[in-house]
């Protein structure tokens, strides 16, 4: 008599099985190459009610299980101000792939859209991060995980450069500079949205997008995004180099600082021609201690 799996079971079992080299290799890779997950964390698993985030409280959950390094969780949900029907959805798939969530309500969709109705997501990040925090350390939790993905951080670097004119890449953990004490980790660091695409489509599960309004006003063809036109040039320039996303990450581990015209560490900024002065600087100064040990 066959066994009958329950829609948890199933998921879980493509997670360990037909999505192992995608999904579970490349999450329990980040986990370890960034040391996301320490002895006795107390980690707030943030969940929009998305795919990335859905998949990362599973992932998440099932580490604990098997991990020898005791950490605890919980999955907290952010209600910004969805609708019904979508509030509705994330209890449904929470329920489904037995998570354990808990929801706090905000009205952060309405304030963003309100003090900056033509681009209110910059500010609504802000705000929900800021929001979550604040929650998870009142849970006792030190760390938040947040679903940020492998395909978000290459998207994230060519935005800054092509629009926003600076070489910004997104780290794997952060330190929180107004709750201090706490971390910021992303542990589908090296998970690609695809493979998380895929994952959804087989368990056949239906996530949220975004749910505000400006999102779905986008999707309607009354808005423009940057961040779908990155992930258009990108699918463009891989037709010719499929190792292109590959070479933009590796990129990121291995920055020639030498060679840039400038850059800011922790709050201070060095320029080209000041380090070009000190360099020539350096150089006089060796000649003439070595002029000086030639006629010693």
């Amino acid at each position: 008599m066959s066994r009958t799996f329950t829609p948890c079971q199933i998921a879980e079992r493509s997670i360990q099985k037909k999505y192992r080299r995608e999904l579970w290799g490349p999450f329990v890779a980040a986990i370890k190459r960034y040391e996301l997950v320490q002895e006795g964390d107390r980690i707030a698993v943030c969940i929009s009610g998305g795919k990335d985030s859905m998949l990362l409280a599973k992932l998440m959950q099932m580490l604990q299980r098997i991990s020898d390094v005791p950490f605890t969780l919980k999955f907290l949900v952010m209600d910004p101000g969805y609708n019904a029907a979508n509030r509705r959805r994330i209890v449904e798939n929470a329920e489904k792939l037995e998570i354990p969530i808990q929801i706090y309500d905000s009205g952060i969709f309405e304030v963003s859209e309100r003090m900056d109705a033509k681009k209110p997501c910059y500010l609504c990040a802000k705000m929900r991060r800021g929001y979550l925090y604040h929650h998870a350390q009142d849970m006792g939790c030190n760390k938040i995980a947040l679903g940020h993905h492998f395909s978000d951080v290459i998207e994230t670097t060519l935005m800054g450069m092509l629009y926003g004119a600076q070489i910004q890449a997104m780290r794997p953990k952060l330190h929180s500079n107004n709750f201090p004490g706490m971390e910021l980790i992303r542990p589908l660091f090296c998970v690609h949205e695809e493979d998380i695409i895929a994952w959804r489509n087989y368990n056949n599960l239906e996530f949220l997008q975004c749910a505000c309004r400006f999102t779905e006003n986008i999707a309607a063809g009354e808005g423009e995004s940057k961040r779908f036109e990155i992930k258009n040039l990108i699918r463009t320039l891989k037709a010719d180099c499929p190792q292109l996303e590959k070479n933009i990450f590796n990129s990121l581990h291995d920055v020639n600082v030498d060679t840039l015209l400038g850059f800011s560490y922790q709050g201070k900024t060095r320029d080209f021609l000041t380090m070009f002065d000190e360099e020539a600087e350096k150089l006089d100064r060796l000649r003439a201690e070595a002029s000086d040990t030639d006629g010693a």
